[in-house]
């Protein structure tokens, strides 16, 4: 059974002081990840939180980092230690792995042994050989992005040197930890998309004060035309938007 890095002990006594200050531990931190969205924060430093966070927690854990699956392909992020990034290469060189599993199909992904654990076999050989013997991981539920096409796939990942059987209690706090990721992963896209939405909205005004110049239109005819011209060449009005405001801008 898993424990926080406070420690248990029996009744009464010690044990009972070691737990409270656990417990305590936990609110602490829970009440500082909590502030990461009462002010504006970037993602990486809230991811870095989450990360140093499970280190901090969860007995056993020796290191933590994100593995992300979006528009910009996979990125390790908010790694502990540099062989966090080194084995998400790995797992991407042989296309196996936990991280790679939690992150486009199991929700959790509990690996007490790699030594004994037949599911990646040459993603297990290298991280024996780098020193690590369990992992949990832990999907970052998957979200759209400002790519339609594209949706944003992640995985919290915990690495331990020695085997570890992850009790409930690990289980649980890594889990929290990843929901409170991937909330933050939500909000900063949903942003993105907002800002986006804005850059375009400005484009196309601007588009549409040259076409009304040139051309003497109002405000809807220049839209008209910018919606025309999208269809007939089959290309996004914030293209065409662009390329009129950057050809006005070299007369």
């Amino acid at each position: 059974m898993g424990s926080t890095k406070g420690g248990k002990g029996g009744k009464g006594g010690k044990g009972d002081v070691d737990q409270r200050g656990a417990d305590d531990d936990i609110r602490i931190v829970m009440a500082r990840l909590a502030a990461d969205f009462a002010m504006p924060t970037d993602i990486s430093t809230i991811l870095e939180h989450v990360t140093t966070t499970a280190v901090e927690l969860i007995e056993g854990v020796d290191f933590a980092d994100v593995l992300l699956v979006d528009v910009d392909g996979y990125r390790s992020m908010a790694a502990t230690d540099a062989l966090a990034v080194e084995l998400d290469s790995a797992q991407l060189t042989y296309d196996e792995g936990p991280c790679l599993t939690a992150a486009v199909d199991d929700a959790t992904v509990l690996c007490p042994d790699l030594a004994s654990d037949e599911r990646w076999p040459r993603f297990a050989a290298a991280a024996l050989e780098s020193g690590v013997r369990s992992m949990m991981s832990f999907q970052l539920y998957s979200h759209p992005t400002h790519r339609p096409d594209v949706s944003g796939r992640g995985a919290l990942n915990l690495y331990s040197r020695t085997y570890r059987d992850f009790g409930v209690e690990d289980r649980a706090l890594g889990a929290m930890l990843a929901t409170h990721a991937a909330t933050a992963l939500i909000a900063a896209d949903r942003v993105t998309q907002f800002q986006s939405a804005l850059a375009s909205r400005d484009l196309i005004g601007q588009a549409k004060g040259v076409l009304m110049e040139r051309f003497s239109l109002n405000p809807v005819g220049a839209f008209t035309l910018l919606t025309k011209l999208s269809q007939e060449s089959n290309t996004k009005v914030r293209d065409i938007a662009e390329r009129i405001v950057d050809t006005a801008g070299g007369d």
